[in-house]
């Protein structure tokens, strides 16, 4: 079966994280993506660290089941062959400062007279215009902006970033969702057309009830730490080793917790009769379940609790996460062949499609220009202006250089 975006293809001039998470997806869902990257470094978070074999992890969890082309974006030559991909492109992604496309000749103005099928997708830090709109964005500037770090962190303590690029990643997830929503509506129109996000509007899209709270009460929600903002008992609990995340939702969940930690006389006692009480009194229940959950280990507690119909699961470091006998099962890692490290054990994509299978890794992340040559001549360049391109040193082609 073919994988699903089979035969579309990708010019991905993106850097970082949250334009190469996007295309990341486009590629695991069977794109032919076409990375490319200035000559020399290329992109810039190929040398961020820590590094496996001397390759940076920060690029390798981000551009699996891509091709790269090592391109002069300064040049006339360069900036000439990116604007012929442009036009033999399904779809453009680029995560430039607002400016930087229009000046390449890579904007969706200067590109859909000859190309009106493009999908020309962007995602910057602000929104193309506006107040801030030529303003950079970087992660924790708009998690920060976007009221998220607000609700991040204990009631007593600062506001707090998320422990992943949150705005790089969700911006990617959602950039995503529009070019295949925009490849579908071009099956019927026979158009492209530009699709945008932002790392603010992003996270913003992302804050759910907690800002429905202020759009219709007006109320500006604090921090809870590990706890439910609205339903107790749901949060992160003291087990004998280690906390133990339980979720008791409603009133049935609460009487088999009540029954299941030998806590029955809570049911009936006032102050925890329904939600809005056991809310109220937290402190108070807090220090009972966690007089209770003392006596097993998170993960003992979790699979009692489970059994019993509650959800309840430990808080895991990543080492535990990763030899977790689910995760495991789930396939959530894949293991490669690559050039230089050998066995490389990469993140799965956790969508499963039956087209896709449980096997979503194709490609390793590629070397610095290892595909050059290849990708241009696949998109339609001519053998010898190819020659030329390299000559000149619009291009490097490489299969040798992995940093």
């Amino acid at each position: 079966m073919a994988l699903p975006l089979d035969g579309i293809r990708v010019l991905d001039l993106t850097r970082a994280l949250s334009g190469p998470f996007c295309t990341m997806i486009l590629g695991d869902l069977g794109a032919d993506v076409l990375k490319a990257e200035p000559v020399g470094e290329g992109d810039m978070c190929r040398a961020w660290g820590p590094f496996d074999h001397g390759i940076g992890c920060f690029f390798l969890s981000v551009n699996r089941n891509k091709r790269s082309l090592a391109v002069d974006f300064r040049s006339d030559g360069g900036q000439a062959v990116l604007r012929d991909l442009a036009r033999e492109s399904d779809v453009l992604v680029e995560n430039f400062k607002p400016g930087t496309i229009e000046k390449l000749g890579l904007d969706y103005d200067s590109l859909k007279q000859d190309n009106p099928r493009l999908i020309h997708a962007t995602i910057t830090g602000f929104g193309s215009d506006g107040p801030y709109g030529t303003w950079p964005g970087f992660d924790q500037i708009a998690q920060g902006m976007s009221g998220m770090m607000s609700l991040s962190g204990e009631p007593d303590g600062p506001p707090t970033r998320l422990g992943v690029p949150l705005a790089d990643l969700v911006s990617g997830m959602w950039l995503s969702t529009g070019i295949t929503a925009a490849i579908h509506q071009r099956t019927a129109t026979g158009q492209g057309q530009k699709v945008d996000t932002s790392l603010l509007a992003s996270v913003v899209g992302m804050l759910c009830v907690q800002g429905q709270r202020y759009l219709s009460l007006g109320d500006v929600p604090g921090r809870m730490g590990n706890e439910h903002p609205v339903i107790y008992p749901y949060g992160a609990f003291q087990a004998s080793d280690a906390l133990v995340n339980i979720a008791a939702a409603n009133q049935t969940q609460w009487k088999k917790l009540c029954d299941t930690l030998g806590l029955s006389e809570l049911v009936d006692d006032p102050d925890f009769a329904d939600n809005t009480g056991r809310d109220r009194n937290r402190a108070r229940l807090r220090g009972l379940l966690n007089g209770k959950l003392a006596s097993k280990t998170a993960i003992e507690w979790s699979h009692e609790l489970m059994e019993a119909g509650i959800p309840a699961g430990p808080v895991y470091d990543l080492g535990q996460m990763f030899n977790d006998p689910q995760v495991a099962h789930a396939g959530m890692v894949e293991t490669i062949s690559h050039p230089v490290i050998g066995d490389l054990n990469l993140l799965s994509n956790p969508l499963r499609l039956d087209a896709v299978g449980p096997k979503t890794v194709r490609f390793a992340p590629p070397a610095l220009g290892e595909h050059s040559e290849t990708v241009l001549a696949d998109w339609g360049i001519a053998p010898d202006r190819i020659q030329q391109l390299i000559h000149d040193g619009s291009i490097e082609n490489s299969t040798a250089r992995m940093t």
